[in-house]
């Protein structure tokens, strides 16, 4: 049986998705891109839009008791590849010990013409 989560803390989801979705002790989280709270996107480079779209997922976690420790799988879609370095100097600071397992790739477009989103799958232990 899944559960849907979700929490006010974070902007709602843009299209016809849940923030999260928990089965079977494994969390998976849509795909997060930089926006506020109040739904407009964060002002800076990739490196502020990533700080961002961290944030939010680990809002999403606290939500329901979780911490990105908790973090097994990440995917990280970039509009421009070039800011990868930059990405993962803030990435680092969040997934310090035992980072999850991660892909990267280029898309040719993100939703709201961001440069960044990311999604993960957490797990309970």
């Amino acid at each position: 049986m899944k559960k849907i989560i979700f929490t006010q803390n974070v902007y709602k989801p843009v299209g016809q998705y849940s923030q999260a979705v928990e089965a079977g002790g494994l969390v998976f989280l849509s795909g997060q891109i930089p926006l506020k709270l109040d739904g407009t996107i964060v002002d800076g480079d990739i490196k502020d839009q990533t700080k961002q779209v961290l944030e939010n997922i680990g809002v999403i976690l606290k939500s329901i008791g979780l911490g990105y420790e908790h973090v097994v799988k990440t995917t990280v879609y970039f509009s421009d590849l070039i800011d990868y370095q930059i990405m993962n100097e803030v990435y680092g600071k969040y997934f310090k010990d035992n980072p999850p397992a991660r892909t990267t790739i280029q898309a040719s477009e993100l939703p709201k013409e961001v440069g960044i989103e990311i999604d993960v799958i957490a797990v309970r232990e």
